[in-house]
């Protein structure tokens, strides 16, 4: 499949190398790198093997962007995995790849992403007021609810008025939280309350073994997530064949940069057992050395870049149903390009009504959480097996060749099918919910067949 098949308005190439980096570097981070360092310190209950989780996690990120970053060499188009599936495997995969991402996997990370920015908010003392219930329509909804709701429709109507906005919005911002970062990491230390000593300590009730350093591999993997997210917007970037290898591998290099720096700047001011103790750990550390103030820089930095990830995230889901509907895969009407702002219009609209749907149903940040790994690790598992398939098809073809093909791939596959598995299993409910929802795009794939061999 060289190209999309449909006749319909292509989007504009608008993006330059710095807004595909920004929007890999900024839709990584977003809380993670803030939070997950608690759950990593009582899983392991050591800085060496916090520190290893992070270095497989960003190894193996990296070698899943280097097979996306081929992949996307040879196919530039909006919808990223779905385009390589589809091209590899045929449409029947394709399309539960498409309705898996527009019925869960997107929905669920953009309400998670806006219910983690409604925890963030809610530290500042004027802002508890979103802790509170407000009101009930049979079932109580919180205030964090309904600013969830309106938190997903600003940043959606900043994608509707088009991808120069969004894309400029994603590179100023991006810049922003970087820096803020920096002078995290900078204030701790400076700061005469930190020892090295500190790298040294131990968490004695620590989970240990095997099962507590894969907890803080997927904690690790969680925090790096969103670097594939630019590759369904390649069909809006200049010249793709060297801006998205560019983009992909030196945006994750920035983010792993900056998170084994604020990893290690948290861990200069605060023992083993303090981090595990600690719900925040970057907003404990900043505190003890500043006082309130500090916390409040960190939780301002959050709040940033939640908002960054969070435009990238509904940047990049809107893509998946505009490609599979341009193929006939999927209604027509969400191939629509707005005629003045040049975007996935009725796309981006779904997807906020999908997602408000979702944040009304279900309230708790961790059930919105688990409801997309397993759906995500599926297909990152299965997209990374196209390279093999591309590589025998395109032989001399690929402007850029991932480095150590074919092991690099294969480590990358190997990993997401062991984790996709600890996942199914530790999370069994929501993997379940998952594969019933991917399966039942099974039966809707023949309501869509007869006008997609029309097209082709």
């Amino acid at each position: 499949m060289p190209r999309p098949t449909s006749s319909a308005p292509d989007l504009p190439r608008v993006l330059n190398t710095s807004h595909a980096t920004a929007i890999v570097v900024g839709t990584i981070i977003g809380s993670g790198i803030f939070l997950v360092p608690q759950e990593m310190m009582r899983a392991t209950g050591s800085s060496s093997l916090v520190y290893l989780a992070w270095i497989a996690g960003g190894l193996l990120s990296l070698f899943g962007a280097m097979t996306y970053a081929e992949l996307s060499t040879l196919q530039p188009y909006a919808g990223g995995e779905y385009v390589y599936i589809r091209g590899a495997y045929g449409d029947l995969l394709a399309f539960l790849y498409m309705w898996t991402w527009f019925a869960v996997a997107k929905p669920a990370s953009i309400a998670s992403v806006t219910t983690g920015l409604a925890r963030t908010l809610a530290i500042f003392p004027a802002l508890q007021w979103l802790n509170t219930t407000a009101f009930h329509m049979p079932f109580a909804v919180a205030w964090s609810q309904v600013f969830a709701i309106g938190a997903t429709w600003v940043m959606t109507g900043l994608n509707y008025l088009g991808m120069r906005k969004a894309g400029a919005f994603q590179l100023i911002f991006t810049w922003l939280k970087g820096v803020l970062i920096a002078v995290i990491a900078g204030f701790c230390f400076f700061s005469f309350s930190g020892h090295w000593t500190n790298f040294a300590t131990h968490f004695l009730g620590a989970h240990g073994g095997f099962g507590g350093f894969m907890i803080a591999l997927i904690a690790a993997l969680w925090a790096y997530d969103g670097w594939n997210d630019l590759t369904m917007v390649a069909g809006e970037v200049r010249n793709p064949q060297r801006s998205l290898p560019i983009a992909l591998i030196a945006g994750l290099g920035i983010v792993g940069v900056l998170y084994m720096a604020t990893n290690a700047a948290i861990q200069y001011i605060l023992p083993a057992a303090q981090i595990a103790a600690s719900p925040r750990p970057a907003v404990s550390a900043l505190q003890a050395i500043t006082g309130p103030w500090g916390a409040g820089l960190v939780s301002i930095a959050m709040a940033i870049s939640i908002i960054v990830g969070l435009n990238g995230t509904i940047m990049s889901g809107a893509r998946v149903p505009y490609a599979a509907a341009r193929d006939g895969l999927f209604f027509r009407r969400m191939a629509d390009v707005h005629p003045r702002f040049q975007s996935p219009s009725t796309s981006l609209i779904v997807q906020g009504l999908l997602t408000t749907a979702l944040l009304l149903a279900v309230g708790r940040f961790q059930q919105l959480f688990e409801l997309a790994i397993f759906a995500e690790w599926l297909f990152y598992m299965i997209t990374a097996t196209t390279i093999f398939y591309y590589r025998k098809r395109d032989q001399g073809k690929q402007v850029f060749h991932v480095w150590g093909y074919p092991y690099i791939p294969a480590l990358f596959i190997l990993a997401a099918a062991v984790l996709l598995v600890y996942s199914y299993v530790e999370n069994l409910e929501s993997s379940l919910i998952g594969t019933v929802i991917i399966l039942a795009g099974a039966a809707l794939y023949p309501l869509f067949r007869k006008s997609a061999s029309a097209i082709s």
